[in-house]
């Protein structure tokens, strides 16, 4: 039985798929910036799984999901959607390719 590569994203494609998370959650309204991905780092909430080829940090897709549940509240108030109908949602599972085994 193969298993899955595990996914990782770059800064930028991590900040492109938790805006797609938010925007499910707010109407379109919520986005996440590379800025904001940086500051999830810095603020303890993700961490880096590995370097890409240029050196640069990439981060696993479940830890990418946790940090968007954590830091979602808040910005979706940013926003102007309560805090209320923000209930955490399950960790979403990564793409995957078909036609690989599982």
């Amino acid at each position: 039985m193969a298993t899955e590569p595990i996914r990782r994203y770059t800064t930028a494609e991590a900040a492109a798929q938790a805006t797609h998370w938010r925007r499910l959650l707010s109407a379109g309204a919520a986005t996440v910036t590379s800025d904001a991905i940086r500051q999830w780092r810095r603020r303890g909430h993700l961490a880096p799984t590995g370097l890409d080829d240029r050196g640069h940090p990439t981060y696993q897709h479940e830890d990418l999901a946790r940090a968007e549940r954590t830091t979602r509240g808040r910005a979706l108030r940013l926003v102007g959607i309560p805090e209320t109908t923000s209930a955490p949602a399950p960790l979403i599972r990564p793409p995957t390719t078909q036609g690989h085994p599982t």
